[in-house]
């Protein structure tokens, strides 16, 4: 009988409450949500139009390029609409499974994005550390591969995520003060002891964050000894700049993550808006800025897009 009473207690639905403190303020919050977001997918399905279209740019580089553009589209867009639905029409409640599936995919988004950065910096490596040999060790066929073992790799490790939540006791109204089904926000509203989810959480973020940066770091440091054997200050600079994008994209994305996952953890004194904040950051200015830091920052690819914008 208690066993029966303790199921029924369990909510069917988790209650989504935007960002705390701001209530009053969700329509203003959410005209920047929305520009951001339109921004963002404007950019990255014109990359994705723009590359489909021109046979040129059928390269590693840009192949690469289009699976960032898509797994910025995938994190935004699992985090934005619901967003906007709060702000909007007060639409708060979400069922358990839709909760568990929103989190499943934008952190698996996530994980994908952390690899493709990883892969491109082994791009620019072997571009400017081998570049008679780029086309061989670089091919179409081996970046498809590297794509399709950077997605097995984000199913693998964050599947368990909503897999360990779906077996904790939720009680009876579990409210979630965050504008989307972040792992961590769902684990506290657990009446269970969420020790294991918690350890496994952070171990993902220790391990794929970590790693995948200490591989870039690497790149970037067998690209700056190879670089520094060259005598030449505009070939220095030539190879450098070729690496610029990269390294704002970098910045731009896993900052505000780091720093979402840091505070979420260990930052107990802060105040909960701020966490909210912090970590919308990390879906929103990144899928905005990528399209338009290669854009800039890429020539082929600007005048790619500057003559279809001529055109139309």
């Amino acid at each position: 009988m208690a066993a029966f009473n303790h199921t029924q207690s369990e909510p069917s639905t988790f209650i989504l409450m935007g960002i705390p403190g701001f209530e009053d303020a969700h329509l203003w919050i959410s005209i920047p949500f929305s520009m951001i977001y339109v921004i963002s997918l404007l950019g990255n399905v014109t990359v994705l139009f723009v590359v489909g279209k021109e046979q040129t740019l059928h390269k590693p580089m840009y192949l690469l390029l289009c699976m960032l553009a898509l797994t910025d589209i995938g994190t935004s867009t699992s985090v934005v609409p619901k967003a906007l639905g709060i702000f909007w029409f007060n639409l708060k409640g979400i069922t358990v499974g839709g909760c568990l599936t929103q989190m499943f995919f934008l952190h698996a988004a996530s994980v994908m994005h952390s690899a493709i950065l990883v892969f491109m910096a082994l791009d620019r490596y072997v571009a400017i550390c081998y570049p008679l040999n780029y086309t061989t060790i670089l091919s179409n066929a081996r970046i498809a591969k590297l794509g399709l073992a950077g997605l097995v790799r984000a199913v693998l490790f964050i599947l368990p995520m909503p897999l360990l939540l779906r077996r904790q006791p939720f009680c009876a109204n579990s409210v979630i003060t965050h504008t989307y089904c972040d792992h961590m926000a769902v684990a506290k509203v657990s009446c269970g002891d969420i020790t294991v989810s918690r350890t496994y959480g952070l171990v993902v973020v220790c391990v794929v964050i970590g790693l995948d940066l200490i591989l870039i770091a690497l790149s970037y440091g067998l690209i700056i000894r190879a670089v520094l054997r060259i005598s030449s200050k505009k070939a220095h600079q030539k190879a450098l700049n070729t690496c610029t994008a990269h390294v704002c994209v970098i910045l731009t994305s896993h900052t505000p993550s780091l720093f979402s996952s840091l505070t979420h953890r260990f930052g107990e004194g802060i105040a909960p808006h701020v966490h909210i904040i912090l970590a919308n950051l990390y879906f929103l200015l990144p899928p905005m800025l990528n399209p338009i830091i290669y854009g800039v920052k890429t020539k082929e690819l600007r005048d790619k897009v500057c003559k279809y914008a001529c055109r139309k």
